[in-house]
């Protein structure tokens, strides 16, 4: 039996995408802080926290997919910006992405075909003030994936998913009241806000065989902020 680990799922896109992924039959390995006390079916999960440092568990067999979902929104202006913060967004988005890339490789080749899917944000393709720390992290977990994707064709398929802001708790502050979801709304072409399960929708395509000839690609989903202007 084959698993697809789910790192770091417990709200927001990786909650909405164990979901999708249960809902179609899929096992799913859940390692998180906050693990559910309710039994689901085809779900097995156990704590882990990958901002330490302990060991990270042995796979439970073959890895048909994994997804990493851990990150940060940190928004200053650069001045403000400490290195402190710098270290932390680099520590959760792109460090723990390494780590754990690095211990379920060999899982992830022994099932031949599997897919991985990292989180991007639309603030590294597109220049955006007060994101310094952020861009800069997720520019670099976006060459991470693209040079995977090279280096471990055919066996593992790599991609990344670059939402904008999503209405899940991380994004909380900046959407917590009806002027500042309405501000964020008016920035993005399609005139609305994006939800978990916009981005949940694409990330359990890509995890699937369905999506079996895409590898290294950086895929937006983030209402047209990146790529369009409008008046």
């Amino acid at each position: 039996m084959s698993y697809i680990a789910v790192i770091g799922g417990s709200s927001g896109i990786g909650a909405k995408t164990i979901d999708i992924l249960l809902h179609k039959g899929f096992q799913v390995w859940h390692l998180t802080r906050n693990p559910s006390s309710l039994p689901r079916e085809g779900l097995k999960e156990e704590y882990f926290d990958v901002s330490s440092a302990q060991a990270f568990p042995q796979a439970p067999g073959p890895l048909s997919g994994l997804l990493y979902c851990p990150g940060t929104i940190t928004l200053k202006p650069f001045h403000n910006l400490s290195l402190q913060d710098f270290e932390n967004d680099w520590r959760i988005n792109f460090l723990g992405a390494v780590r754990t890339l690095q211990a379920f490789y060999p899982a992830l080749k022994a099932q031949g075909d599997a897919s991985v899917v990292l989180f991007s944000s639309v603030a590294a393709a597109k220049g955006m003030p007060f994101h310094a720390s952020i861009a800069a992290v997720k520019a670099a977990l976006e060459g991470l994936g693209r040079s995977l994707a090279a280096e471990w064709a055919p066996a593992v398929r790599v991609n990344v998913v670059a939402p904008s802001l999503t209405d899940t708790p991380l994004a909380s502050r900046w959407l917590n009241t009806p002027e500042k979801r309405q501000n964020a709304a008016n920035r993005h072409p399609l005139k609305r806000i994006g939800s978990a399960e916009d981005a949940a929708a694409l990330v359990a395509f890509l995890l699937s065989s369905e999506a079996a000839w895409i590898t290294g690609q950086v895929i937006h989903v983030d209402g047209g902020l990146s790529t369009l202007t409008t008046s």
